[in-house]
C-alpha cells in the first residue's frame, strides 16, 4: 500500500521559516530509516503559498488565483510517498517522525487509490499488470 504523507504547513512554516539545522539532521536520519526499511520512495518540501497558483476548474471555466490564500485555513508545507503493507504501519513510522518546527506541527496520511481499487472500471488485461495498468490510465509511458 502507498500512502501519501502531507506535512501541514505551520504559520512559521509558510512564513518561508525553515527549520533549525537540528531538525533538518533529525529529518535526514528519520529519511534514512525510512530508506532502509525499504518504506520511503520519495519526498519534497514546498515553497510558501506566496508562490503557488490554485486553479479552479469549473466546466469551460477556467480560474487561475495567485497565492498566499487567504481562505485556505490548512495548507500543506511538504509531503512523503511511503510504501507500507497497511495504515498501521504507516501510523507507526508516523509517529515516529521528528517535528521540524519549534512548536507544534502535523502530518496526514492518505492511502492511495490504486489499481485493484478501481477493478470495476478495468478490464481484465488492465488488472494483469497493475502497475502498466495504472501508467495507461494517468496516461504516463
Amino acid at each position: 500500500m502507498r500512502v501519501m504523507v502531507f506535512a501541514i504547513a505551520t504559520e512559521e512554516s509558510n512564513m518561508g521559516a525553515p527549520p533549525t539545522a537540528e531538525a533538518f539532521a533529525a529529518m535526514d536520519r528519520f529519511t534514512e530509516e525510512l530508506v532502509e526499511a525499504g518504506v520511503f520512495v520519495a519526498a519534497a518540501g514546498l515553497k510558501p503559498a506566496e508562490e503557488a497558483k490554485r486553479i479552479v476548474l469549473g466546466g469551460p471555466d477556467v480560474t487561475v488565483i495567485d497565492g498566499p490564500f487567504t481562505e485556505t485555513k490548512e495548507l500543506i508545507a511538504g509531503f512523503s510517498i511511503w510504501e507500507v503493507k497497511d495504515m498501521d504501519e504507516a501510523v507507526a513510522w508516523a509517529k515516529r517522525c521528528p517535528n521540524p518546527m519549534s512548536g507544534p506541527s502535523r502530518v496526514e496520511l492518505r492511502a492511495f487509490l490504486e489499481v485493484s481499487d478501481l477493478a470495476e472500471y478495468l478490464t481484465p488485461e488492465d488488472l494483469a499488470t497493475p502497475r502498466d495498468a495504472e501508467r495507461s490510465k494517468l496516461g504516463v509511458a
